[in-house]
């Protein structure tokens, strides 16, 4: 969904056990690659509008993502889709992301995306909504951008955990709300081994004065 960091900051909030069992169950009920997961190859197509490029991927992590395409401006943009991938999908605890911040739950219990549960301290101003072991929704605010994703539908993987398979985002302008921009994400995955690998992805937004529609298709995914 996203990779944006901003440094941590110091916070005297009080940590909510409710929230941090709230977060935890819903951490561990998300579907992630096996610790001891080395990557994958894959051959890659890129389509915009119609228009396609063929190429491959090779992924060994959020930070080590390397395209071959054509176009070099598509092959940054891919790198930049799929690195988001790997950030989401790759293994990591609880207790080294979310959890190692202060959090507290909101006062809307009945809303129909979740509780509002607050991080506090992580540089972002995040917040989450949480409903049925389920992050519905992520809000964070930076200096140059604010966005807010909503979880629209997920699958249930082999393993019974939550695989995110279709959400949007929308972009905020963090100084006056004004809404910038809209993206339309959807996922499909296929299994490789113990893995959930992307297959697919289609991505709907508005840019230049129109809309664009880009499609992400991994074909003969290889172990590394």
């Amino acid at each position: 969904m996203d990779m944006h960091k901003q440094e941590e900051q110091k916070t005297d909030v009080a940590d909510d056990p409710k929230a941090r069992a709230v977060l935890r169950q819903a951490f561990e009920k998300s579907a992630r690659w096996p610790e001891d997961f080395k990557g994958f190859m894959a051959d890659l197509t890129v389509n915009v509008n119609g228009k396609e490029v063929r190429g491959s991927v090779t992924v060994k992590g959020p930070r080590d993502v390397s395209v071959a395409l054509p176009d070099s401006d598509l092959q940054k943009w891919a790198e930049g889709q799929i690195a988001m991938i790997a950030v989401h999908r790759g293994a990591r605890s609880f207790d080294s992301s979310d959890g190692k911040h202060p959090l507290t739950l909101g006062d809307d219990p009945n809303h129909p995306l979740g509780q509002t549960l607050f991080i506090h301290g992580d540089g972002m101003q995040s917040s989450y909504r949480v409903k049925g072991d389920r992050i519905t929704q992520i809000n964070r605010k930076m200096p140059r951008t604010a966005f807010t994703i909503n979880v629209e539908e997920s699958a249930l993987t082999q393993d019974n955990k939550f695989i995110t398979t279709r959400y949007t985002v929308y972009y905020f302008s963090p100084q006056d709300g004004k809404l910038a921009n809209v993206e339309s994400f959807t996922d499909t995955h296929t299994r490789l081994g113990a893995a959930d690998l992307p297959a697919t992805r289609r991505i709907i937004s508005y840019e230049n004065n129109a809309m664009v529609t880009k499609v992400l298709t991994f074909e003969h995914h290889k172990p590394l």
